[in-house]
């Protein structure tokens, strides 16, 4: 069977930068507590601080996790991951300075917290 083309197919990319007025998007994961089975994604401001990922993003996002009231950012062991790169945060400075980019990929692992399946 032949195939007639209709032409070039023009490629709209309807979820790059531009379209989120200012925001870019963000995937957040807390590695290893399926309750909540896949990242959730955010429209963030870049100049947002890393620390409202604790304060503000992880709170609506996590508290069904049976873990969630034992997760403690000042002492417990937290891995940090942007884009499958381990960094250091600094919870005071901007996803951008930290790194973060539009479709980034933020994970957070915790040796000791191994969610409801022990993953």
């Amino acid at each position: 069977m032949s195939i007639k083309s209709i032409g070039e197919y023009p490629i709209i990319m309807k979820d790059s930068v531009e379209n989120f007025n200012g925001n870019q998007v963000v995937y957040l994961y807390w590695y290893g507590h399926r309750v909540v089975s896949s990242p959730r994604a955010f429209p963030l401001p870049p100049e947002m601080p890393f620390g409202a990922i604790i304060s503000d993003l992880i709170p609506i996002t996590y508290k069904v996790e049976p873990d969630y009231e034992d997760l403690d950012f000042e002492n417990l062991e937290v891995i940090w991951e942007v884009d499958g790169k381990v960094i250091e945060p600094d919870f005071s400075k901007s996803l951008k300075e930290n790194g973060v980019g539009h479709k980034s990929f933020i994970q957070f692992t915790t040796p000791t917290l191994t969610g409801k399946v022990g993953a």
